[in-house]
């Protein structure tokens, strides 16, 4: 077996230190937090940074803070299994809590962070489907200050963000859930191991029986995670029978731009995405009048 590339390995104390030196390395440094994406990439020889930036030791950026009334943050070095722990998740975000419940490996989840699966930029990512329908907000900084960037404008392409050299993710924004809301996460895959051939998040305001927001995402389905704003528009403004939710499903999967791979075909992914926006949406209505 071929021997890893030497590489320096840096543990910064701090998020002004991590950032002064990955704009010092630029495109050279590679940031490892819970190392579930980076180490078995390492070991491929996928990726061959020059310089390894462990922030584990950074103090204050493991934490969830708020609830659904005044809205919630969390940090860069929140695991998934905190997120899958948290009452206030399940209770006021409960597609970001379905998301990560799915996950089958305790370890992957204790061991993953949150903001890292959101940076590998992977279309499958079901985190990803899921806080792009909660409307989510990502804090950036660099040597230059911080920038809070809507999610929805995050990813640009397959495992591409809009991150450049010296960004570090540093903290996830949740808005306040509007009285009312309700959603539902769906995916489906091959085996309960495997990543989603697709995955829809649906996350709905509900006053009178009328539809005041609907916010559709998509993911394993287009280069990027994607919101179906066609499926939405015929959402807003509308009592969720099933005319409507028939007709909202179907503008879902005609959205879609999906690929052909090992795991699935683009046929089939078009097909089923349209028939997990249904399952959600009715899941969702279900919910509203528990």
């Amino acid at each position: 077996m071929q021997s890893l590339k030497p590489f320096e390995y840096v543990e910064p104390a701090t998020i002004e230190e991590a950032v002064s030196l990955l704009s010092d390395y630029a495109d050279k440094g590679k940031l490892l937090a819970g190392g579930v994406d980076i180490m078995p990439r390492l070991r491929h020889r996928k990726i061959k940074p020059a310089f390894i930036l462990n922030i584990k030791k950074i103090q204050g950026l493991d934490y969830i803070d708020g609830n659904g009334g005044d809205g919630l943050r969390f940090g860069a070095l929140t695991t998934i299994r905190s997120i899958e722990l948290s009452p206030v998740i399940r209770k006021d975000y409960s597609i970001l809590y379905e998301a990560a419940h799915q996950l089958p490996s305790h370890q992957v989840k204790s061991m993953g962070t949150m903001v890292g699966n959101l940076c590998v930029g992977t279309p499958a990512s079901d985190m990803a489907t899921s806080l792009l329908a909660l409307d989510a907000e990502l804090k950036i900084v660099n040597t230059s200050g911080e920038k809070i960037l809507p999610i929805e404008d995050f990813y640009i392409g397959v495992g591409q963000t809009v991150l450049e050299p010296g960004d570090m993710v540093t903290e996830v924004i949740l808005p306040s859930v509007m009285p009312g809301t309700r959603g539902s996460y769906q995916h489906l895959v091959r085996t309960r191991a495997d990543i989603s051939k697709v995955c829809v998040a649906v996350w709905i305001t509900i006053t009178d029986g009328i539809c005041k927001q609907a916010r559709i995402a998509l993911g394993a389905v287009a280069p990027t995670v994607f919101r179906a704003k066609k499926a939405e528009a015929l959402l807003n403004g509308r009592e969720l029978d099933q005319d409507v939710i028939e007709a909202a499903s179907q503008a879902a999967s005609q959205e879609t731009k999906p690929i052909t791979d090992l795991r699935s075909t683009a046929e089939y992914r078009k097909e089923a995405a349209g028939i997990l926006v249904k399952r959600a949406l009715n899941k969702t209505l279900e919910r509203a009048k528990a």
